[in-house]
This record gives structure tokens, C-alpha cells and sequence, in this order.
């Protein structure tokens, strides 16, 4: 089968190979599923892997943590059956405790865990999922490490509720864009961050109340004004930096920061100021297998559906989504098709 392994770099700056090579199909053992792989999807961890900027990195390895599959051989005795399409749970060794892992904990891809971006990918039948039906193999695809981050961020931290008033930072991203959808399927009033007021635009038009500038020194009093100077209830940050200070401003009493990311600088400042307004800060990082069943049924009923930004044919079209993610034009997820025949 081919796929996409992480190749060591040889360059400075350190930006890691992704080379597509032919690798023996998997062999399936008990309590296993043997997927053929329809369609796969990129996450910014694939390009910090590429950067040399996460930890854990085995060169050799796969990588991607999202795809959509159908079964085509099982091993054992399984809630699943030939040819049911599947998604695949992003990561290993979270059951279901709602404070975090219970065991080593890996994230498919480039790492620990051997990653999806391959035709074909085995996995342990209680880490298979039916797709949504209402999803096509893109939308699929794009929904499993995106989906379970921002759920696990809205519900299980941020605890969103209907009629609360929600700011999600930096629009565009795949956690942030079914963040928004989660929000607003459950009723929340969603308000976001952009540097580009095109992203604003179409958050809009994808259910935001409105959303401001953060490059302007006075985003937050803009964003008040949007509210009508109501308060904010929860915060959905991916970006960390100085954007707290703001948050602290803008935050009703007990508010809460859902920090799943820290893009612009990994750090952030908590001040005295966000103490005495019972201000919590709250780390969110993927979530549990728990979770992502929660996830996938909210999304069923909801009728939610991923943003697919661009889609390329083929693992050898690899180079192409990582150009794109690293010029940071896209709205949405990044979609490789394995699938020449099947309609995405």
C-alpha cells in the first residue's frame, strides 16, 4: 500500500520530509478491523511534526490522525460489519475519564501511534465509529480530531449552554469552525476573532452573531459593542498570548477560558485581576473515547457538518495541503480523496 511517512530532515530550519512510499498492508489480528481508506485530513500537528516542533516524533512512521474508511476483514467477534463506513478514534489510551487520560496517551500520527495517511489502516474495533450518515467521505474525514477537541472544549470544559454569549478566537481553523457549529446547534450566542474580515464574514454566514478585528488595539470594546456590552460566558482560545488580558475585561464574573491551543505564543498571563473576577482557565487536549462517541451522536442529531476548505485526489497531493496550511488561507479542513471512483 502507499502512504505518507515522516521522512528526518537534513535542512535548517528543520522542516521534515512527507514522503509517499510503498509500506506491506497490514496484517489484521483479534478484535482488529482492516479499513480501506476513502478519505484523510490534516491538522496543524501535522505541520508542527514537519517543523520538528512536537515532541515524540518517530521518522518512518505515518502520518494523520483523521480519516473515513469501509471494513473490509475483522477479526473477532464486533458491533461493526463488512463494509460499514467508519471513522477513526484520533488517539489511543483514553477511555472515558472526564479529567484526562487513564493510561499513555498518543495521538495517531507520526509518532507512538501509526498514523492514517495510508490506503489502507487497522485499528482496534472499539476505536472504529460509524460515520455520520449525513456526512460525505470529505466532510468525514475532516470531522474526527477536529470534532473531538472542540467538543470536549464547548461541553465538557466550557460547559456552553443555550442563550450564553461565546467567543471563539482565530476563525478558520478546523477546532475553531465546528466549535462555532457546536455553539450554535446548542443555542449559544457566537461572537469570533479574526485577522481577516473575509473569515469573519463567513463565520457569519455559518451562524455568528458578528466578530471583530484582533489586531486592533481595541478589539475588545468593539467586540462589547457587538454584545450590546453584555458579557462574555466562555471563551473557546486556540491562540493563547496576550489575548487573556482582554478576555479578563470582557468576562463575566466566574467566566471561563477554554485554552485548547496556544498558536501565537505558548504562554499566557493570568493576572490578579482575572482572580478576583473567579476567572478559571481551563486546558483542553483532544478528549476520550467517551467523548467521542458523545461527539459524533451530537453531530448526527444536529445535522452539524465539517468545513472542508480545499480537496486534493490522491496521498502523492500530500505537499500540496501542507503548502496551503502553511500559508494559513484555508476556512476550514484540508482533505486528501484515496477514493477515485466514489463521489465525496
Amino acid at each position: 500500500m502507499k502512504a505518507v511517512i515522516v521522512e528526518k530532515s537534513t535542512t535548517t530550519p528543520v522542516y521534515h520530509g512527507a514522503k509517499v512510499v510503498d509500506l506491506p498492508k497490514p496484517t489484521v489480528e483479534d478484535n482488529q478491523a482492516l479499513l480501506e481508506v476513502n478519505a484523510v485530513s490534516f491538522n496543524h500537528r501535522d505541520l508542527w511534526i514537519r517543523k520538528g516542533q512536537y515532541p515524540g516524533i518517530i521518522f518512518g512512521s505515518v502520518y494523520g490522525a483523521d480519516g473515513v474508511g469501509r471494513i473490509i476483514n475483522i477479526k473477532g467477534s464486533s458491533k461493526h460489519r463488512l463494509g460499514d463506513r467508519v471513522v477513526v478514534m484520533p488517539s489511543v489510551g483514553w477511555v472515558k475519564d472526564p479529567r484526562g487520560p487513564e493510561d499513555a496517551y498518543y495521538i495517531l500520527g507520526g509518532g507512538q501511534a501509526q498514523g492514517i495517511f495510508s490506503e489502507y489502516y487497522v485499528a482496534q474495533q472499539e476505536d472504529l465509529f460509524k460515520a455520520p450518515e449525513h456526512l460525505t467521505d470529505a466532510e468525514a474525514a475532516a470531522l474526527p480530531l477536529a470534532g473531538l477537541t472542540a467538543y470536549r472544549a464547548v461541553f465538557t470544559k466550557g460547559q456552553v449552554s443555550k442563550g450564553q454569549n461565546v467567543l471563539i478566537t482565530g476563525i478558520g481553523g478546523g477546532v475553531a469552525l465546528i466549535a462555532l457549529s457546536f455553539c450554535v446547534a446548542a443555542g449559544a450566542n457566537v461572537y469570533v476573532t479574526s485577522s481577516d474580515e473575509a473569515k469573519i464574514i463567513k463565520a457569519v454566514r455559518l451562524g455568528a452573531k458578528g466578530g471583530v478585528n484582533y489586531k486592533d488595539e481595541k478589539w475588545g470594546a468593539n467586540l462589547q459593542r457587538l454584545t450590546g456590552g453584555d458579557p462574555i460566558d466562555v471563551v473557546i482560545d486556540g491562540a493563547g498570548g496576550d489575548g487573556v488580558k482582554t478576555f479578563t475585561h470582557i468576562l463575566r464574573l466566574g467566566g471561563i477560558i477554554v485554552s485548547y491551543g496556544m498558536t501565537v505564543k505558548p504562554k499566557v498571563d493570568y493576572s490578579m485581576a482575572a482572580v478576583l473576577k473567579n476567572i478559571e482557565i481551563r486546558g483542553s487536549t483532544m478528549g476520550s473515547r467517551q467523548e467521542f462517541q458523545q461527539m459524533l451522536n451530537f453531530v448526527s442529531a444536529h445535522r452539524v457538518k465539517p468545513v472542508v476548505s480545499e480537496m486534493w485526489q490522491g496521498l502523492e497531493s500530500a505537499e500540496h495541503a501542507f503548502e496551503t496550511m502553511k500559508n494559513g488561507a484555508q476556512f476550514g479542513k484540508l482533505v486528501l480523496s484515496l477514493k477515485t471512483s466514489s463521489k465525496l
